[in-house]
């Protein structure tokens, strides 16, 4: 089952796929149901519930005719991890654990959803905005001291996550919480998708394209840490919630293609690391992540407000 959250003349909805092209509103099929996805995944079944409501149910709604938006309302805990594709190791050179995750929290306001436009800094603030392509885990049922081989029984679906960086905020000090949540920075989508039809979350390749050019490929079985480790690890510290969401990591560059003109100018660089094949986000840019199994999570760049003071 694929479902997603969709602006409905400044209300959000929810909609479940029934095709390629085409979904029910839950609301106009199952009024009882909330028009949260965590509130859903709160009860007893919740998903399985809604699974049974629309088995058969030919979709009367295009997805073409709508806004699709974030589709976690208010989440308890947004966490995100560094250094967990081997081939981002290589690519920067830096070292992490090889016993626990490298893990950090990420806001609610820093993400937003498919169809919504990611904000890149002003340039006067900061130039290194970058994509990273990830795969998200999104929480279904709680719990505390989750053993590995329980792990994935925790788990509501699965979504793509670009988790943007804003790069020279993220190098000011040890802790770099501010570079990972700038305004608008980083989107999830297009939809959660649940296990039973996603299946072993190793098994699936993971392409990051910016304006059409792939600059990121890689199998998912090249973490460090696996869903399950990460799932384990996180919930010695606190009693995971339903709509949790974990980005599990983003892979390394793929080397620029003769003529990449884009890929091979390591002077348009402004990030710590000079990457072959990096190129920052920039307003106007169209980037998308997309999972075999998922689909394609897609935004566009719009430049965010310049340097100057606010009130309100």
């Amino acid at each position: 089952m694929k479902i997603f959250a969709f602006d409905d003349s400044g209300w959000s909805r929810l909609g479940v796929m029934t095709s390629d092209t085409h979904f029910v509103a839950l609301a106009d099929l199952a009024p009882e149901f909330p028009d949260s996805l965590i509130a859903i995944l709160t009860r007893d079944h919740g998903l399985d519930r809604v699974e049974q409501a629309v088995a058969g149910v030919i979709g009367d709604r295009a997805l073409a005719d709508v806004r699709r938006i974030a589709f976690l309302d208010g989440p308890n805990a947004i966490w995100a991890l560094g250094l967990n594709f081997k081939t981002h190791i290589r690519e920067t050179g830096l070292t992490t654990s090889d016993k626990y995750p490298h893990a950090f929290l990420r806001t609610a306001a820093s993400l937003v959803g498919a169809d919504e436009p990611l904000k890149a800094p002003s340039e006067d603030v900061a130039r290194a905005y970058d994509y990273e392509g990830e795969l998200g885990v999104v929480i279904g049922k709680p719990g505390r001291f989750i053993p590995k081989e329980h792990a994935l029984s925790h788990v509501a679906g699965y979504t793509c996550v670009n988790e943007g960086s804003v790069r020279e905020y993220q190098v000011h000090n040890r802790q770099f919480a501010l570079g990972k949540n700038f305004e608008a920075s980083g989107s999830y989508g297009p939809w959660l998708v649940t296990p039973d039809v996603f299946g072993d979350p190793a098994s699936h390749t993971l392409i990051t394209r910016l304006n059409g050019i792939v600059r990121q490929r890689s199998k998912l079985d090249d973490m460090l840490f696996d869903v399950a480790a990460v799932i384990s690890y996180l919930s010695e510290g606190y009693t995971l919630n339903p709509g949790d969401l974990i980005a599990m990591g983003t892979p390394g560059v793929l080397k620029p293609q003769p003529g990449d003109k884009e890929g091979n100018d390591l002077d348009r660089q402004f990030g710590l690391f000079k990457i072959p094949g990096l190129v920052h986000m920039r307003p106007g840019d169209v980037v998308e992540v997309e999972i075999d199994g998922i689909g394609t999570l897609t935004n566009k760049v719009v430049g965010d407000q310049p340097r100057a003071y606010r009130a309100g």
